[in-house]
């Protein structure tokens, strides 16, 4: 315990220090689609987490800002333990700008999704750094993505392979009121129905066409129905497209697809009868194609996440915080990522605060400090 004594003790004069960071990344506007903007957050980002033994690398991104990983060499014979988090925010420049103090919550974009996360990770590392040393705790592999936002197409396989090999997978995104511990998420996939017919004239020749936004508005009415609150199944269409004039029978239409689900078999059994729907051609002449885009596997709670749930959860409770689980959240994250490649993973651990994804995001700064602690005191005595 003593060894926690001194991390703790060094954190807790560091507040001005954490904020000083979180207000240099928050003031840097780094949506996932501005690559220069998130270039300049990965570059701050390497000066808030530069520290003795711990290896930085830099991976370049082909679309998105760059990539980071961290890794420490560690106590030799206890397995590695990886901290997820990610530097992208969903506020397109000009939006929501700035970092800024309101009594004790600290607003910005990001500041809770999830640059308060990233400064947690960052700190708890410093604080071992200084006392203990990070050779005296398991070896850390941080892993920063910056397509987050967009279901980490880069990210997935740079945090499994990262991942590989690692006993815990903790993840900062957004700390949830009562600091509830999150063990379960909904996956998260997309696809696009694309539907094809023939082009005519709808005047001269209509009954030479076939319309391909009416046979896509019958794919669209029964996928809807898929949608099943008892099973936690939704399917949302969000995007529709198609046709070139009003006296034209449509040749194209398309519609893009959000799709959420609690389990794998939930995930199979709803690609499955999306592609039944398709081929059922609804419309003579017309043709219907799903197209597959991102997916995440669901975040599902086993005896060893819940384990670590507990075990995460006493620290945080020596240090003022709460702790209990967190009920099924309907987005997903990378934590679905590292619980498919079966790592006891828990997520929602960044500092406390409300209203993520909105112009009303905050976090209570007051938790900054104990979130670090706890996970310094987690690393601490996992060699025990």
């Amino acid at each position: 315990m003593g060894s926690t004594a001194a991390a703790v003790q060094w954190l807790s004069t560091r507040l001005p220090e954490i904020e000083k960071d979180l207000a240099l990344l928050v003031n840097t506007n780094s949506f996932t689609g501005n690559v220069a903007g998130g270039n300049d957050v990965v570059a701050s980002l390497l000066e808030v987490f530069k520290m003795e033994d711990l290896a930085p690398e830099r991976i370049a991104s082909k679309q998105f800002a760059d990539h980071l990983v961290f890794q420490s060499a560690g106590s030799q014979g206890i397995a590695p333990v990886v901290l997820i988090g990610h530097s992208d925010t969903v506020f397109p420049p000009g939006l929501f700008e700035g970092y800024r103090a309101d009594g004790s919550l600290r607003r910005g974009p990001g500041v809770l999704d999830m640059k308060g996360g990233l400064v947690v990770i960052a700190w708890a590392l410093k604080a071992i750094a200084h006392t203990v040393g990070l050779e005296s705790v398991p070896s850390v592999r941080v892993v920063i993505v910056s397509d987050e936002e967009v279901g980490s197409p880069e990210g997935a396989p740079l945090i499994q392979r990262v991942a590989a090999g690692c006993s815990a997978s903790l993840v900062f995104e957004s700390g949830r009121e009562n600091d509830a511990i999150v063990t379960r998420r909904k996956g998260a996939g997309a696809c696009k129905c694309v539907a094809h017919g023939t082009a005519a004239h709808a005047g001269n020749n209509y009954w030479d066409g076939a319309n391909a936004i009416w046979a896509l508005s019958k794919f669209v009415d029964s996928a809807q129905q898929l949608s099943n609150e008892a099973a936690g199944v939704t399917v949302n269409v969000g995007l529709i497209s198609g046709g070139t004039a009003k006296n034209s029978v449509p040749a194209l239409a398309s519609a893009e697809l959000d799709l959420r689900y609690r389990d794998i078999a939930s995930m199979n059994s709803l690609m499955r009868q999306l592609r039944e729907i398709a081929a059922l051609a609804p419309i003579p002449g017309t043709r219907l194609e799903i197209v597959d885009g991102p997916a995440r596997p669901p975040l599902e709670a086993s005896q060893a996440s819940l384990d670590l749930m507990n075990e995460y959860a006493r620290c945080a409770k020596a240090h003022g915080l709460q702790g209990d689980e967190a009920p099924l959240q309907g987005g997903g994250s990378d934590a679905n990522t590292t619980s498919a490649l079966g790592i006891p993973s828990i997520d929602g651990l960044g500092p406390r605060g409300r209203f993520f994804h909105t112009p009303n995001e905050y976090i209570e700064v007051d938790t900054l400090i104990p979130r670090a602690s706890a996970l310094a005191q987690w690393l601490i005595e996992r060699v025990k």
